[in-house]
């Protein structure tokens, strides 16, 4: 079996613009003191918040927390201006491209997982050729 790396995701910290103006959002040191939602699922095996600051050489956050257990949920309270979230943006990228939530700050992070391809070792020539022109049209 083969595996071809399709994409990499990166992990980005997002509110709403009226949370960010509340909160004073601008650089990431004020992130640090905001309202975090977190996830309360380890199923998912996830980047937390600590995990996210940690890549970025930073404390812990010290802000509120609040903790749900459902992504969706997340996402839909950050909408509600309960606090910042954790977003992929392979996964978000329609909630910011209509304006919902937005990037609070430049940084972000790779997900710790790329998305990969899994080539059956039978696979034909075509799925073979297949397989190569997805990766390059990625």
């Amino acid at each position: 079996v083969e595996y071809r790396k399709l994409f990499q995701d990166h992990i980005v910290a997002l509110g709403t613009t009226r949370f960010a103006a509340e909160h004073r959002i601008a650089r990431l040191d004020d992130l640090l003191k905001a309202p975090l939602i977190h996830s309360s699922s380890n199923e998912t095996g996830w980047t937390a918040w600590d995990d996210w600051f940690a890549v970025l050489g930073c404390p812990a956050p010290k802000g509120r927390s609040f903790y749900v257990n459902n992504y969706m949920i997340a996402l839909q309270a950050a909408q509600d201006d309960v606090g910042a979230v954790l977003g992929w943006d392979g996964l978000v990228g329609s909630l910011i491209e209509e304006g919902r939530l937005v990037k609070l700050v430049q940084e972000s992070i790779p997900s710790p997982v790329g998305f990969h391809l899994r080539i059956h070792s039978r696979a034909t020539a075509k799925a073979r050729l297949f397989a190569d022109w997805l990766v390059k049209a990625i």
